[in-house]
């Protein structure tokens, strides 16, 4: 039955009006003009008998529509009143077919926007897959430029440095001037996993083999090296500078009674060297606190202890302001500070941008150009060799703490300084402890760093047990464990640690972290130490990472969270009840890693972190810890120290003002006589 049982009826009477003369300005589509003129197709029904006639000659309905051809018949009967009932019949029939097929209608419509709908989530998710991977390879872009831009900056500096005698005679003096054995007992001694090394025969340097093959007196040829780097002054007197010698001098100028911005002014006669110039942690980083009295006259050189930031980082500031000052430090220290003064240019840029975004100006410490000049003018110096400054000659040795970190001997006349920088005396998976040398022994002074001096540290090897069965069972419940870590050191300790004792756990190195970790492995490439960190179960993150990597351990910068991959890293992990976050080192008191134990401990429901500009509101449902391997000696560890060098006198830097109070106390027990942080003068 169709929807209106009448209608085969209508159609047929209207084909019968469309043929008449006075309706040709219709057109021939009689299903249209019945649809539209069915009331008065069925008055002329019942008024006229020769419509009705004509109307039952034309009709055609096939048998299986009995429904219309009753309705037909009935409609086309004599008697009037069997017409008008079938009518009213046909209407209501007509009425709840209506009814029906507009039930229909709206199922067949629900349908196609139920389908529709899914069309549209699938599209929307495939245009979301692509901006996600668009992001990605935004990402992926912005790091390979990034990259190319640090090895284009260190190839240009490269060339200078080849370029350039006294970079060329340096390197030749690191050739010639081998770092002398290790003297027996010290850091060999406290390391109990470290084997007693046999005695290797002596074997000259290719270099030192030619010389000798030339003719030329190895010392001699090191003479004219020296004075190709520090040529001599033939205004200063002998008689002058045993005077001036006598006036051995220290000032701290930044990172005294505080963390950061380590500087040390060294003055004797008219030689005045800088122990590190750093940069002060914050938002933004700053130059060490009085840096200007040391631009008050020449500066002749920096020596740097480590490549930490808060020990070199302003050192390109002043390498552009004072373009013939030397910089010396190990050889690994010098290959890894670019990378660490690169990342500070990245970052000052993008604060410059931001802020001329809000209309405010920030600019930057140093001009790009400025690590150029920097790293040119880098000298490597071996542990043990003693090299001239003017009127000072320094000398490194091993301070343990990171790769290439070193304390310093100065030494003018018969007055002597001793500089630890940062320093420890336990073995790292990445370094081995300090080794004090016999010409540190009874100095004049000893400047000590005093970060941990009233701790006692636990036994290195249960710390890192205990990280390690936490990230274990973080793990085994199917989660990811995210170690915030710095760039420099830290990670990859925490690298070198998973992939030895946690192999069948997969690992992420992230951000800046991995490019200092694929340092670490060239620098040591050709030494006694091979470091490998990628391999394995350790890889380098990828920005797809971010929500591909669903259960391992991710290590990335930076240490604190105040920015960097590690914070979108938590902004994917610390919502997850089965996932965990640890902390592996120190905190600074404004920093996001120390607002989030306190929101941790508090109950807090989320963390607010500002990612450069962009605020993230993070829910807590992770585990949050702080297990800290510090890279610092302890109370007991500076105790050992002091005794080991015996000085005169000890200054306590780069350590708070109250814990140093405290320490002195106790140093002052052990019979030890400290100054406050402050100028001393020799003598």
């Amino acid at each position: 039955m169709t929807a209106d049982p009448l209608f085969p009826l209508l159609r047929a009477v209207a084909e019968i009006v469309l043929t008449r003369p006075a309706m040709t300005g219709y057109g021939g589509d009689a299903e249209r003009f019945a649809t539209e003129n069915r009331i008065a197709l069925l008055d002329m029904l019942a008024e006229s008998a020769e419509l009705r006639r004509l109307g039952r000659e034309r009709l055609r309905i096939p048998r299986a529509q009995r429904t219309e051809r009753n309705f037909a018949d009935l409609l086309l009967h004599t008697d009037p009143v069997v017409r008008a009932a079938a009518a009213g019949i046909a209407e209501s029939v007509a009425k709840s077919s209506s009814d029906t097929v507009a039930d229909r209608k709206i199922r067949r419509l629900n349908d196609k926007i139920r389908q529709l709908q899914e069309k549209l989530r699938t599209a929307t998710g495939r245009h979301g897959n692509a901006l996600n991977d668009a992001e990605r390879h935004r990402e992926t872009a912005r790091e390979a430029v990034e990259r190319a831009d640090r090895l284009d900056t260190e190839l240009s500096a490269t060339r200078r440095r080849l370029r350039d005698p006294k970079s060329t005679a340096s390197a030749l003096l690191a050739l010639l001037q081998e770092e002398p054995a290790e003297p027996e007992g010290d850091a060999r001694s406290r390391d109990p996993n470290q084997l007693p090394k046999a005695a290797a025969e002596y074997r000259p340097s290719p270099l030192e083999t030619a010389v000798r093959a030339a003719g030329i007196d190895s010392e001699s040829f090191v003479s004219a090296l020296q004075a190709l780097i520090e040529p001599p002054n033939p205004s200063r007197t002998a008689t002058v500078v045993v005077s001036q010698e006598r006036d051995l001098k220290v000032v701290p100028l930044g990172g005294g009674t505080t963390i950061g911005g380590s500087c040390l002014l060294v003055e004797a006669g008219d030689t005045r060297v800088l122990i590190d110039a750093g940069l002060v942690p914050g938002d933004p980083s700053k130059p060490p606190a009085e840096i200007e009295r040391a631009l008050e006259g020449p500066v002749h050189a920096v020596v740097v202890t480590h490549a930490h930031n808060d020990h070199c980082g302003y050192v390109p500031a002043l390498a552009h302001r004072s373009p013939d000052m030397r910089i010396i430090a190990t050889p690994e220290t010098t290959q890894l500070m670019p990378a660490m003064w690169l990342d500070s240019v990245k970052i000052m840029g993008q604060r410059r941008q931001l802020a001329s975004d809000w209309g405010m100006e920030a600019e930057p410490l140093y001009p790009p150009e400025a690590i150029t000049r920097a790293t040119q003018r880098c000298e490597e110096l071996a542990f043990g060799v003693p090299r001239r400054i003017g009127d000072l000659t320094v000398e490194l040795f091993p301070a343990g703490h990171i790769l290439g970190a070193a304390g310093v001997v100065v030494r003018a006349g018969d007055s002597r300084v001793v500089i630890t920088g940062d320093i420890s005396g336990f073995r790292q998976e990445s370094v081995g402890g300090y080794t004090i040398p016999d010409s540190a022994r009874y100095a004049d002074l000893l400047v000590m760093e005093s970060t941990c001096c009233t701790e006692d540290h636990r036994d290195r090897d249960g710390m890192v047990g205990e990280l390690v069965r936490a990230v274990e069972r973080v793990y085994a419940e199917g989660g990811r464990a995210l170690i915030p870590a710095f760039a420099l050191g830290r990670a990859q300790e925490l690298a070198l640690i998973m992939r030895g004792q946690l192999p069948h756990v997969p690992v992420l190195v992230g951000g800046m972290a991995a490019d200092i970790s694929r340092s670490f492995e060239t620098v040591t490439a050709d030494g006694p130490r091979q470091l490998s960190i990628f391999g394995e179960n350790v890889r380098r993150a990828r920005p797809g990472d971010l929500d591909g990597f669903t259960r391992g351990v991710v290590i990335s910068t930076s240490g604190m969270l105040s920015g960097g991959p590690a914070v979108r890293w938590a902004a994917r992990i610390l919502p997850d009840p089965r996932s965990a976050l640890f902390l592996s080192g120190y905190q600074d008191e404004e920093s996001p890693g120390r607002r989030l134990l306190s929101a941790t401990r508090d109950g807090a429901p989320f963390l607010v972190v500002n990612d450069m500009g962009e605020e993230k509101k993070i829910p807590l449902r992770a585990r949050v810890d702080l297990m800290r391997l510090s890279a610092h000696a302890d109370k007991r560890g500076l105790l050992e120290i002091a005794d080991e060098v015996s000085a005169h006198r000890i200054m306590l830097v780069h350590g708070m003002a109250r814990r140093q109070s405290e320490f002195r106390e106790v140093l002052r027990l052990r019979r030890h006589t400290t100054t406050d942080t402050g100028t001393w003068r020799a003598g």
